[in-house]
């Protein structure tokens, strides 16, 4: 603990933490003061043209905000206690002044990881990205093959250079991560992903939920189904618990999974939130509930290229304007974020479910199949129990099944 307290971005988190608590009291999952990561998409622009896209990220937009306006954007989260920023896009790297800006907010003691495709990723772009004080880099595979991730990503070659810039990163030991977003498409190249992140020396692997927004409107049909999302989920667990790699998911139901697993096999390995895995020896699912899995709006916002608000990157709501008001002016008004830090609020099968303190349900995926980011979400096997015969069917089909899954 003294040796955490040393550092500045631990200090930020604990301090908010603190404040949420004095604010609106000790709640499951608990409220923040402010929010404790910042998913940054720093600009629309993009090489790729990728078919799951939520950005819908091309062309830098006519309005994105001024490098003098991107540096005040950070003096501000420094203010209000932020203790993460994650840049995010289109790809990062696309904006010249993607370094100063970093490095700015490295200074001011926020910890620094960038979301990118790899593909500008050479070593010497490397080390310019560790010279500004950048943690973590998380770099999107999505596919163990250059056929499957180049036909995904709409540019015949990414796969090389992004799997060229993986090893860039990890030959300049910056904490690099393989995310791979789980579609029909993909789905039995996913071990195979996870065995080349172990050949590449990657320390951790993050499947990310699809959510059908942006471009990925246009390819819904390519939803994993709630039996095939959850065989996904233990497979990811098995592999979490083996050691090799770091296996998370952005399912907010994996932590569920990761209970019952652990409760079944006498261990504990929980993974409360989509960027952590603990194991507390005792205490871990106290620290799940605290948490509570599905962190938007609640834990983390996401600003846009223009510096409009979202409660999250996959979730196009707008709440607030940083040219005219600030971040943490708009945290505590936002009715929408309101609801979202309140499960009881919650409607259908998540707001019954005895796992919503350490679940909840993606609200983006809510929101983007319902318009309604208070509803059920679709993904979750436990949403077919209301049909017992259908949910029998579907769990059976879940624990028989092994990956690779055809589809």
């Amino acid at each position: 603990m003294k040796e955490a307290l040393r550092t500045p971005y631990f200090r930020k988190g604990l301090l908010n933490v603190l404040n949420g608590i004095a604010q609106y009291g000790v709640t499951k999952p608990q409220r923040l003061a402010a929010p404790f990561l910042v998913v940054w998409n720093y600009t629309n622009a993009c090489n790729l043209k990728c078919r799951h896209c939520y950005q819908n990220a091309e062309k830098p937009t006519a309005d994105e905000l001024t490098t003098k306006e991107r540096l005040e954007v950070v003096d501000q989260l420094e203010r209000d206690h932020v203790s993460s920023i994650a840049f995010s896009g289109g790809e990062p790297l696309m904006r010249a002044d993607f370094f100063q800006v970093a490095e700015h907010a490295a200074q001011k003691g926020i910890y620094v990881s960038v979301a990118t495709n790899g593909t500008l990723m050479t070593k010497q772009a490397v080390r310019k990205l560790k010279a500004a004080g950048v943690r973590y880099a998380e770099v999107s595979l999505d596919g163990a093959t250059a056929e499957t991730h180049d036909t995904f990503r709409g540019v015949p070659g990414g796969f090389g250079r992004t799997v060229e810039g993986i090893k860039n990163l990890v030959e300049e030991d910056v904490y690099t991560c393989i995310a791979t977003t789980a579609t029909k498409y993909n789905l039995y190249e996913i071990p195979s992903i996870v065995e080349l992140a172990k050949m590449l020396r990657v320390k951790r692997v993050i499947v990310f939920n699809f959510i059908p927004t942006g471009r990925g409107q246009a390819i819904l049909d390519m939803d994993l189904s709630p039996a095939q999302r959850e065989r996904l989920l233990e497979y990811l667990y098995g592999e979490l618990v083996k050691g090799d790699v770091e296996a998370l998911c952005t399912a907010p139901q994996y932590a569920r999974v990761c209970l019952q697993r652990s409760i079944a096999g006498n261990r504990e390995r929980l993974t409360p939130t989509h960027f952590v895995s603990a194991d507390l020896h005792g205490q871990t699912r106290h620290l799940a509930e605290f948490i509570g899995g599905c962190g938007a709006g609640r834990m983390y916002c996401a600003i846009q290229p223009n510096g409009l608000v979202t409660p999250c990157v996959f979730m196009p709501i707008t709440i607030g304007d940083l040219r005219s008001e600030s971040l943490v002016s708009i945290w505590k008004r936002s009715g929408v974020l309101d609801d979202l830090s309140d499960r009881e609020r919650l409607k259908g099968k998540c707001g019954r479910c005895q796992y919503r303190y350490i679940c909840g349900g993606c609200r983006a995926r809510a929101y983007a199949y319902y318009q309604d980011y208070l509803a059920p979400d679709p993904g979750c096997i436990r949403e077919l129990e209301e049909s017992s015969l259908e949910f029998a069917r579907e769990r059976k089909a879940a624990m028989e099944a092994t990956l690779p899954i055809k589809t």
